[in-house]
């Protein structure tokens, strides 16, 4: 199986977290292939951060068309996610559903911790999308200012896990995401010390990604999914074309 994962910020010391937890994670039998926005911002924050990103994740797929048999968009939010499965013939995974989905089956209510107050709005409303809003206890954040996006699980060790205990112990969280590619690889090092599963976005999607592969799952020839309607086009670059194209080109 080849995955691509694809960090839709611009911040390689972050693809580099990503990629870390993702070959702990992943089967022997999966080749992972990494690739860093081209364009964009150092990490999302803002709905507006979401759709530079969107496009930025689009244009990295497409550049990479045929060439893997999964993608997963590693960045809690999903940017450009539902777009992207109409686009692809393959599964496409985010972050966030694939985090989501791992909570939902250990428990049922789940707290998200966050590395900036800024960012709750976006999480909560990603979580509205997949129909969870009455299974989340809390999202909580950090409330310090970031030093740098890579350093962050170091910078906040101890910010971070006193949030942990906190949505256990006050909010009442049966499970704890940690959101956020620069929070990859931490549930590993927190778990023996909170008393309730902690999720990790990456892991997740990794497994679910190879759990689709696995199934064989078809992609969608009608539906709210399936490939966009033949219409005219102009001024795209060669990479978004080329999506439309091979998605177009596929038949019932």
């Amino acid at each position: 199986m080849r995955l691509l994962i694809v960090n839709p910020n611009i911040s390689e010391d972050v693809t580099r977290l990503i990629e870390a937890e993702a070959r702990r994670t992943a089967a022997v039998s999966t080749d992972i292939f990494m690739a860093t926005a081209s364009f964009g911002v150092a990490y999302i924050e803002t709905r507006f951060e979401a759709l530079i990103a969107a496009y930025a994740v689009a244009c990295a797929a497409g550049e990479r068309a045929g060439s893997f048999d999964a993608m997963v968009v590693a960045a809690f939010g999903d940017p450009g996610l539902a777009g992207l499965k109409e686009v692809l013939d393959v599964p496409v995974i985010g972050m966030t559903e694939a985090a989501l989905m791992s909570a939902c089956m250990l428990g049922t209510r789940f707290s998200i911790v966050a590395i900036s107050s800024r960012i709750t709005a976006w999480y909560r409303e990603t979580v509205v999308a997949n129909g969870l809003e009455s299974r989340l206890a809390s999202i909580r954040h950090l409330s310090s200012p970031l030093r740098g996006v890579g350093s962050v699980q170091q910078d906040h060790a101890d910010e971070l896990l006193a949030l942990c205990r906190r949505v256990v112990l006050e909010d009442g969280a049966d499970v704890i995401i940690l959101a956020g590619a620069p929070l990859a690889g931490l549930a590993r090092a927190v778990a023996d010390h909170l008393p309730v599963p902690v999720v990790d976005g990456v892991s997740s999607a990794v497994r679910h990604a190879e759990s689709l592969v696995t199934l064989g799952v078809r992609p969608a020839v009608l539906g709210s999914f399936c490939a966009p309607p033949v219409k005219s086009r102009a001024a795209l670059p060669a990479s978004i074309d080329s999506l439309l194209m091979r998605a177009q080109a596929r038949k019932p």
